[in-house]
């Protein structure tokens, strides 16, 4: 009589290898292992410290010696900053992945974890990115550059630094204001000090009744003798046009002179200030007008 046998499943039945060697194995032998084993990551640690202190001090030399060159070289200070930005960024992931090697983690694994997770921070963080490709935009088309005043996002100020993602900004009142690349690259920006020269205009309202030539001839005088001001007729005027005053409104209190004059941009804030001292003191006395203020007449009819 024939007895089939039914094959045994080593898969199963069999203990793996590693359980075998360690039943195999008596207890001295199992600790001298695991003694070795501590060893050897003690030492993995070791080096890996000695790793990441070692290459944050090239990293640091590294950026000291690009940093030199750009300057040596006069890049642009925003194109300069954003560099330096990128490859501290660089340098710092490669040497993260360096040690995590050195630790016996699997560099292959952790790269494709990096990117899977890469993708998913990326689709939380589309705004970061949108700063990002901002700054970049910025970079290459340049709408402004470090030491311009802007005015854009609803603030005013000299720009400071142009970072990876965000523009750095300097008020007149010495506060720092942190904006968002990604705006500036779509938004409105109004940009001061791309050109040479700027034009002021001040709003004079005389009283009803005052006689308008001896105002404006009184006002160009005043003008005409403020080394400040461009003219075409005493030096040179790359804006083509001289100093004006005309009528721009009949108010209900007032008539309102507009006075505009081109001057360099350096030098507009403090020709409008000194020039508003001056219309108010020497227009009474020059041209024989008076500053009107609103008022009221109320007239009672007596039945």
């Amino acid at each position: 009589m024939i007895q089939t046998v039914e094959p045994v499943d080593t898969a199963v039945v069999a203990p793996s290898k590693e359980i075998s060697m360690f039943r195999d194995m008596s207890f001295d032998d199992l600790i001298q292992n695991l003694i070795s084993d501590m060893v050897r990551f003690a030492i993995s640690v070791a080096i890996a410290v000695v790793v990441f202190y070692a290459g944050r001090w090239i990293i640091r030399r590294i950026y000291s010696m690009v940093e030199s060159i750009l300057r040596r070289r006069q890049v642009e200070a925003s194109l300069t900053t954003f560099v330096l930005s990128f490859v501290n960024i660089v340098l710092y992931f490669i040497l993260i992945v360096t040690v995590v090697g050195i630790l016996g983690i699997e560099t292959s694994s952790f790269l494709a974890l990096f990117a899977s997770a890469g993708v998913a921070i990326g689709m939380a963080l589309s705004g970061t990115l949108q700063n990002f490709a901002g700054g970049v935009l910025i970079l290459l088309l340049k709408p402004f550059k470090v030491g311009d005043v802007i005015e854009a996002q609803g603030y005013a100020g000299t720009v400071k630094k142009i970072e990876i993602f965000n523009t750095v900004i300097t008020t007149p009142d010495n506060k720092t204001i942190i904006i968002p690349n990604g705006g500036l690259s779509t938004g409105s920006i109004n940009n001061s000090t791309t050109q040479l020269y700027r034009r002021v205009e001040w709003k004079i309202g005389i009283s009803y009744g005052d006689s308008i030539q001896p105002a404006r001839e009184a006002i160009l005088a005043m003008l005409k003798a403020d080394d400040a001001i461009r003219w075409s007729g005493n030096r040179p005027a790359d804006t083509g046009a001289d100093p004006e005053v005309v009528v721009a409104s009949l108010d209900d209190c007032a008539v309102t002179l507009s006075v505009r004059a081109w001057v360099e941009k350096e030098n507009y804030w403090s020709v409008f200030f000194r020039f508003n001292e001056r219309f108010y003191e020497e227009l009474p006395s020059r041209a024989g007008i008076s500053f009107p203020f609103p008022q009221l007449d109320v007239h009672l009819d007596k039945e």
